[in-house]
């Protein structure tokens, strides 16, 4: 079973509108619609924005869902002039941007337990992304995904993620703590983002405005990259 994780409504819709054999499940408030894409079974839910309800999210569905990969997928904001809106940005890693206990001497970004600041994607379903993105016509790069509680929106913050973190190539609110709750249950997990806006001082127009037309990206790449996944 292939589960697939969301922020927004909007992202989720079409994705689903795609399955058969569906049935639905609302476990703490969060609508979990299971079926069938291309032979293969999936879970969807659209978790909310933030840290703290893609975790809860993901760490429901691994348990009572069982699902064999978790994928993360949505929009986000480019921290690279090599995307633009509607390119798909996919994750090598993840990392909590808003993570800092430098006071006591750890790195930034750092995650006591699991003792990593880089959460790795699996390098299988990461091939599949980018072979999918290939044969869809549909622009995109690999690097770390950025993740934190802030809708970035000015090139002030947008500059401190890039010095703090190498590789950064999007911003968005979900895909590193989601990637936690997968690495300590040993779920292989991946991240994507279908760029919506540049991370800059338009942002709030910019995602208003292509938010829907750049999650359509995403769900064609999904659409592809599942029936493979068995």
């Amino acid at each position: 079973m292939v589960g697939i994780i969301v922020a927004l409504k909007i992202e989720a819709e079409s994705f689903i509108e795609k399955l058969t054999d569906v049935t639905s499940q609302k476990i703490s408030g969060i609508l979990f619609t299971k079926g069938k894409l291309s032979g293969t079974d999936v879970v969807v839910c659209v978790c909310g924005v933030g840290k703290v309800f893609a975790g809860a999210c993901a760490e429901i569905m691994v348990l009572r869902y069982s699902p064999d990969y978790i994928i993360n997928t949505g929009v986000g904001g480019t921290l690279t002039d090599k995307l633009d809106i509607g390119d798909v940005a996919i994750g090598t890693s993840a990392v909590q941007h808003d993570m800092d206990t430098t006071p006591i001497g750890e790195p930034r970004g750092y995650i006591d337990i699991i003792k990593e600041v880089y959460l790795k994607c699996d390098e299988r379903i990461v091939s599949l992304i980018e072979k999918a993105c290939i044969a869809e016509g549909i622009r995109c790069e690999k690097g770390t995904i950025a993740t934190g509680d802030q809708f970035i929106h000015c090139e002030e913050q947008k500059n401190a993620i890039k010095a703090n973190f190498d590789g950064c190539i999007c911003c968005e609110m979900e895909g590193a703590a989601i990637g936690q709750i997968c690495r300590i249950n040993k779920v292989p997990f991946a991240v994507i983002r279908a760029i919506s806006d540049n991370a800059g001082g338009e942002s709030p127009s910019d995602f208003s405005e292509f938010a829907k037309s750049a999650a359509e990206n995403s769900i064609k790449v999904l659409t592809n990259v599942v029936g493979k996944l068995d």
